[in-house]
C-alpha cells in the first residue's frame, strides 16, 4: 500500500509540475515574443499617453491590441495582473518531487558507489548545496560583472559567458559525485532554481518597488527595470537547457555514458542555440546558421553515443558473477545456439529479483515467476539492454556480457 500511495504522489506531483511549468514557460515565451514584435505607435493619442510600442493580434475569434508603456501610464491602474505564481509553483512542485524521489531515497537514487561512495546524509546535503550554491554563484556574477561603467545594467555577453562556465563546472562536479541520472537532474534543478530565484528576489520586488514609488510620487530608479529585464532575458535562455536536463535523465544511453557531463552540456548547448534562433527570428534576424549548428551537434552526439555491437559467444552463455550474497550461477545455452530460458532466469535472479519480487515491485514489475519474465521481456530489453538504466546505478553489478545475453534472448524469442 505504501508503494501504491507513493506512486500516486509521484504521478500527481509530476502532473502539477508539468501544468505550472507550461504556464510559466508559456508566459515567458509570450512576453519575449511580444517585446520583439512591438511597433512604435503612429496615432498621436497613443504617443501622448506615453505608449512606446503596440501590436495587433488575432486569436480565438477576437482582436487584441497590447500596448507597452516605457515607464507607466499617467494614471496607474489599481488592478494589475502579475505573472509570478507560475514560477513559484513550478519550483515548489519540482522540489517536492525531487525530495520524494531522490532525497528520501538517497541510497538508491543519489548514490552510485562506483562514482562516489558516501553516506546518504552527505549526498542529500551536497544535492541541496548544488541548488543553493548555483544561485549564489550566478547572482554574484550578475552583481559583479553585470554593470557597465556608468552603473547601468549591461555586459550580458560577459555575464552569460561566466554563467556558462559555472554551469559546465557544475555539470562536471555533479557527475563526479552523484549517480548519472541524479547528476543530470541536479544540474537542471540548479538552473531552474536560478530562474525562480530571479523572479522571487529581483524581478517581482523590483516591479513592486517601481509601482510603490510611482503611487507615492517618488522618482523611479531605472535600475529596477534594467535588472528585471536582464534577469528575464537570462531566464529565457535557461529554459530549454533546463527542459532537456529534466527529460534526458530518463534515458540511460545519455547519463550512463563515461563522459555523461559532456553529453549533458552538449544537449543544453543545443537548447541555448534553439532558443537563440527563436529570439533572433522574432527580431527579424536571419539566424538559419544556428539551426545548421543544432543539426550538426545532434548528429555528432547521436553518432558518438551509438552503441557498439557486443561480441557474445554463441555456443555458451557467459558465466554469471553474482553478488556475494546469492552465490555464483552458471548456465549454458541450448544445443541450437540460442540463449536458454534457464540462462535468462539465472541472470534475472542474480541481477533483478532483489527489487522486482513478490514483496517489492517498482512500477508493478515482478520477476519471481517465469511467466512474469516473459510478460515483461520488452521492458527488460529496453531498460537493461538498450538504455542500460537498470539495475538502477548497477547496484547488482550486471556485466555487459549479461546485458548482451538478455538482448540475444529477446531477439530470438
Amino acid at each position: 500500500m505504501d508503494s501504491y500511495l507513493l506512486d500516486w504522489a509521484n504521478l500527481l506531483l509530476r502532473w502539477l509540475h508539468v501544468i505550472v511549468a507550461i504556464a510559466w514557460i508559456g508566459a515567458s515565451f509570450y512576453f519575449v515574443w511580444l517585446d520583439n514584435h512591438l511597433l512604435k505607435p503612429q496615432a498621436e493619442d497613443l504617443k501622448a499617453k506615453g505608449v512606446d510600442g503596440e501590436l495587433w493580434a488575432v486569436h480565438g475569434g477576437g482582436f487584441y491590441n497590447p500596448q507597452k508603456y516605457m515607464v507607466a501610464p499617467a494614471n496607474l491602474p489599481r488592478d494589475l495582473h502579475w505573472f509570478y505564481w507560475e514560477s513559484y509553483w513550478t519550483w515548489m512542485s519540482g522540489f517536492a518531487l525531487f525530495a520524494l524521489l531522490y532525497l528520501f531515497n538517497a541510497d538508491t537514487y543519489l548514490i552510485d558507489k562506483r562514482v562516489h561512495d558516501w553516506s546518504a546524509g552527505a549526498a542529500v546535503a551536497a544535492a541541496l548545496g548544488f541548488l543553493a550554491g548555483g544561485w549564489i554563484v550566478y547572482d554574484q556574477i550578475c552583481r559583479r560583472f553585470g554593470r557597465k561603467a556608468d552603473g547601468s545594467i549591461g555586459n550580458d555577453g560577459v555575464v552569460l559567458g561566466l554563467v556558462a562556465v559555472a554551469i559546465v563546472a557544475a555539470a562536471w562536479g555533479a557527475s563526479q559525485l552523484f549517480a548519472g541520472r541524479a547528476a543530470f537532474l541536479i544540474t537542471g534543478a540548479m538552473i531552474a532554481t536560478m530562474m525562480s530565484a530571479n523572479v522571487f528576489f529581483w524581478i517581482i520586488p523590483g516591479q513592486k518597488q517601481v509601482i510603490a514609488d510611482m503611487r507615492a510620487g517618488r522618482p523611479v530608479d531605472p535600475i529596477h527595470g534594467q535588472r528585471g529585464k536582464q534577469r528575464s532575458v537570462h531566464n529565457t535562455y535557461f529554459t530549454l537547457p533546463v527542459l532537456i536536463a529534466m527529460l534526458s535523465n530518463h534515458y540511460g544511453m545519455l547519463y550512463s555514458h563515461p563522459q555523461n557531463w559532456l553529453v549533458l552540456v552538449l544537449l543544453m548547448l543545443v537548447g541555448v542555440l534553439v532558443r537563440t534562433w527563436f529570439v533572433k527570428r522574432h527580431k527579424g534576424v536571419d539566424a538559419w546558421p544556428l539551426l545548421v549548428a543544432v543539426v550538426m551537434l545532434l548528429a555528432g552526439l547521436i553518432a558518438w553515443l551509438a552503441p557498439q555491437p557486443a561480441m557474445v559467444p554463441v555456443t555458451a552463455a557467459p558465466a554469471l558473477s553474482a553478488p556475494a550474497t546469492s552465490g555464483a550461477a552458471s548456465t549454458e545455452a541450448t544445443t541450437d545456439g540460442k540463449v536458454s530460458f534457464e540462462t535468462v532466469k539465472a541472470i534475472v535472479a542474480a541481477r533483478c529479483l532483489a527489487c522486482h519480487n513478490a514483496a517489492l515491485a517498482p512500477k508493478r514489475i515482478q520477476f519471481h515467476e517465469p511467466r512474469l519474465i516473459e510478460q515483461h521481456a520488452a521492458e527488460i530489453y529496453q531498460q537493461v539492454v538498450v538504455q542500460k538504466s537498470m539495475p538502477l546505478n548497477n547496484a547488482t553489478g550486471i556485466t555487459d556480457e549479461e546485458r548482451a545475453t538478455l538482448g540475444r534472448w529477446f531477439k530470438e524469442r
